[in-house]
Formats: C-alpha cells, sequence, structure tokens
C-alpha cells in the first residue's frame, strides 16, 4: 500500500500516540519540515538572530517523546528551539509572539483521552496556520525533498528552555481584565482536567482576589481529561453545589476551551457564554461590526437573541480555525463554540479558556448579577447531539437509506425554526448528528434511527 499524504487534520495532526501519524519517526519529519518552511517564510528571523520555534506542550505522558522528537527535526535545519514546558495552547500561541518566534507548536491532543496526542502549529502573530502552510509543510513530510538539506558543526540549532513561559502568560491573561477590578469575595470552584491549564487559571485567578477551590490539577501524565474538565462538567457542577461557590469554570486538557457552572450547578455552555458576551458588547459597542461567529452546530436560539438585539450571527463550518478564519476575513472581534472555543480576538489570537472565563467574571462583577440570571438572556431551542463510534468515515450518501432518513426527518423541523446536521468529526473516528426542533420527543426519536442506521453500517 502507498504511504497516505494527508495527515492534517481540523486542527493539526492528531491520533493515538506511537501510531501513524502520530510517531516518532513522523514527528521528526515534521519538525524538519516546518522548521525549513517557517525559515524561509522570512530570511530575517523575527529576533534578528537565528531562526526560533517555540514548543510547548500538554500533560501528557507521550508528550516528552514527542517533544524530544519534533525538536531535534527543528534543531537539524539550523533553527532553534525554545522549550517552555507544559503550558496552555493559547500561552503557546502567546509565547510565540511574545518571544519574537518564528513558529509555535504545541504538542497536544486537547480534550481527547490520555493514549491520543497530537501536534498544532502557530504562526510567528500567534494564529493558527493557513491551509496552504500545513499543506506545504504535509509535502515536505512526504517527498523526501529536504532528505539533504543537513546543516554541519555551527549551523546547527541549539535549544533552550524558557523559564519565565509560565508567568509571561500569566500577566498576559490577568490584562484581559479590567485594571483595578478584583474578584474578591467570589467563591469559584476550578477543575483543569489535569491538563496543561493547572498552574496558570489556579494561579490567576487567586491573584485577582478569588476564593477558589481546585480539582483536576495533579497531572500524573495518564490522567488528563479522566471523568474530569470539559468534558465531564458534571463534575464541578456536582462540586459547585457542594461547595456554595458562585460558580465553576472547567477546561480540557489544553485549555483553549472552557465551560462554566453557575451558582446553582447548571452548565454554561459555548453558545451561553457567546450570548451573555456578545449582548453585552453590543450594549456597550464594542462588537465588531456588530457580528458574532458561530459554527452550525451552535443553537438557533442564539440567532434569535443577536438578531434581536440589533446584531448578526455568521456561521461557519465545525473547528475553532474556521471560526477564526471567518473572523479575519470580516475584522469581527468574537466567535467561538458551542463545545467551549470561544475567542475574545481583541485579546487573544485563538481560542483561550481562561481569557473567555475573566470575560463572564468581568460581567458579572460590573452588572453585579449572579451567572444564572446573565444566562436568562437568551432561549434555547430544544437540541439534540448524538455520537456514534465509527470504524471508517464512508461518506453518508454511500449508506443505504441515511440521506433519506435525514431529509425526511429534515422536513418535520424545518418548518418550525429547527435543524439536522449530520458530519464526521474531524479529530475522532465518530460521526455526529445535531438535531434541532420544538418537539424533544420526535427529536429522540429520529435522532435514534439515524443514529442506528449509521451504526449498522460503519459502526466500531
Amino acid at each position: 500500500m502507498s504511504q497516505p499524504t494527508k495527515i492534517f487534520g481540523t486542527d493539526g495532526v492528531r491520533g493515538t500516540a506511537n501510531i501513524h501519524p502520530v510517531t516518532v519517526e513522523t514527528a521528526l519529519k515534521l519538525g524538519r519540515a516546518a522548521a525549513h518552511v517557517f525559515r524561509n517564510l522570512e530570511a530575517q528571523a523575527r529576533g534578528r538572530g537565528r531562526h526560533q520555534i517555540v514548543i510547548g506542550k500538554d500533560t501528557r505522558l507521550s508528550g516528552y517523546m514527542l517533544e524530544n522528537a519534533i525538536s531535534s527535526g527543528v534543531l537539524s535545519m539550523g533553527v532553534d528551539v525554545l522549550f517552555i514546558g507544559p503550558l496552555p495552547t493559547p500561552g503557546v500561541a502567546y509565547a510565540t509572539r511574545s518571544l519574537r518566534a518564528d513558529a509555535g507548536i504545541v504538542i497536544t491532543a486537547s480534550h481527547n483521552p490520555y493514549a491520543d496526542n497530537g501536534i498544532k502549529f502557530f504562526r510567528a502573530d500567534g494564529y493558527k496556520l493557513d491551509d496552504n502552510i500545513e499543506r506545504e509543510i504535509e509535502n515536505l513530510v512526504f517527498s523526501g525533498e529536504i532528505e539533504n538539506i543537513r546543516p554541519t558543526a555551527d549551523a546547527i540549532g541549539k535549544a533552550v528552555r524558557i523559564d519565565d513561559a509560565l508567568g509571561r502568560y500569566i500577566e498576559f491573561a490577568k490584562a484581559s481584565f479590567p485594571r483595578g477590578m478584583t474578584l474578591e469575595g467570589m467563591k469559584i470552584v476550578l477543575d483543569c482536567a489535569n491538563g496543561a491549564a493547572y498552574k496558570a487559571t489556579p494561579c490567576v485567578l487567586r491573584e485577582l482576589g478569588a476564593e477558589i477551590t481546585v480539582y483536576g490539577a495533579q497531572p500524573n501524565g495518564r490522567n488528563i481529561n479522566e471523568n474530569c474538565g470539559s468534558m465531564h462538567p458534571e463534575a464541578v457542577c456536582a462540586r459547585v453545589r457542594e461547595n456554595g461557590a458562585h460558580l465553576g469554570i472547567a477546561h480540557d486538557g489544553d485549555a483553549d476551551r472552557v465551560l462554566l457552572c453557575d451558582e446553582n450547578g447548571e452548565l454554561i455552555d459555548g453558545d451561553d457564554i457567546m450570548a451573555i458576551a456578545a449582548l453585552d458588547m453590543l450594549a456597550r459597542g464594542t462588537l465588531a461590526e456588530r457580528t458574532l461567529v458561530a459554527t452550525v452546530m451552535s443553537n438557533a436560539g442564539l440567532d434569535a437573541a443577536i438578531t434581536g438585539a440589533g446584531g448578526r450571527i455568521i456561521r461557519t463550518a465545525v473547528g475553532d480555525k474556521n471560526v477564526i478564519d471567518e473572523m479575519l476575513r470580516g475584522g469581527f472581534n468574537l466567535g467561538g463554540e458551542q463545545s467551549g472555543h470561544l475567542i475574545f480576538r481583541d485579546n487573544a489570537t485563538t481560542g483561550d479558556g481562561l481569557v473567555a472565563a475573566l470575560q463572564i467574571l468581568r460581567i458579572m462583577k460590573q452588572r453585579g448579577e449572579r451567572l444564572s440570571k446573565l444566562k436568562q438572556c437568551w432561549t434555547r431551542y430544544p437540541q439534540l447531539v448524538t455520537n456514534v463510534k465509527v470504524r471508517e468515515k464512508k461518506p453518508f450518501e454511500q449508506l443505504d437509506g441515511v440521506m433519506d432518513l435525514v431529509t425526511k426527518a429534515e422536513s418535520l423541523v424545518r418548518p418550525h425554526g429547527g435543524r439536522v446536521f449530520l458530519r464526521y468529526s474531524g479529530t475522532e473516528p465518530k460521526a455526529r448528528l445535531l438535531m434541532e426542533g420544538p418537539d424533544e420527543a420526535m427529536l429522540k426519536q429520529w435522532s435514534g434511527t439515524i443514529i442506528d442506521a449509521i451504526r449498522k453500517q460503519v459502526g466500531a
């Protein structure tokens, strides 16, 4: 069989660690290819010396293996490496800009189980890579075109560890919160998912004056996202009730996501956060072009709330990279996903769970309102999202009767403002079905019928 030539998914390279494409061999090639591409994008390094690439990671055991492999590839091309250790993905993006590096690499599989890992890239300005740069790196990995480029002697790159990267990110995050405002008097439950935010978020909240109870901050390389964090928000919701806290904050493994919980232990997802933040920004006149960017997975009730306040929503395909690309194209400053990726572009270049949480805390403090009150600013349409594991991602059109069922379901919910959306996950071997409509029983019935048809044909 010929070797596959596409390894980038919707958010970098991702899969089971030590199985293609997330292997030492491929990581080494990715390091060499990335170093070559970024070195040739600009003849003069941003730091005016040798070209440099920042490398950060989350807390997975396999991060050590991949960090060494990808850094070896970078160094072998005559580019220096700046190690910043475990840091949230948005922290790597910020460090890339702050350290005037030519690119950033973060080794993470985000919300996936610990056995998975992945590799994401950032440009010098802290934004994710353009598709054409990804393709160029991908092509170099498999073409062998750079095999004969072998710097020697002092032309080989060197690696240094940046000891103050965590401190830099902490100060960056705090700067997104109004100067002079504190979190004194606020009791917060925090779940760091045993991931990359286990130091940063507790430190920021404490320094701003909050009383915090911290969970999921004892990473051991194997417990990232395990029954904790934003993948299991029921845990933080229960702890908010137990502790009588004002709210809960839950990150995923690399902390580019956040989900919240109000004082009653009720979940606040990305759609809630976008509604609260967008309506606040509309009222203050700070929402650029009076536009919120969301994905096709966000609830239809969000459109009604934003348009009712004189704004508009632009929808993109799933993936925070698609959201960011649309924000850059239109000059918009707020976007996100229901899953908890929130991009406040006045403060950050990528999804940042800590910065997003601070924006909601700001609104709570300025208005003197509890989160349960703030979330009443919009009405959620009944929605059902169902996942099914698949052994292959065969086009739905080639599955017997599946699209006929989808069409029938759409004909029933669309007249009432509902919708049906079926897609494969870009990061996991799953099919995802979203249904919205006025009748929850109908949604459950049709969702079960469609998912069963998929499971019978390509289910894992």
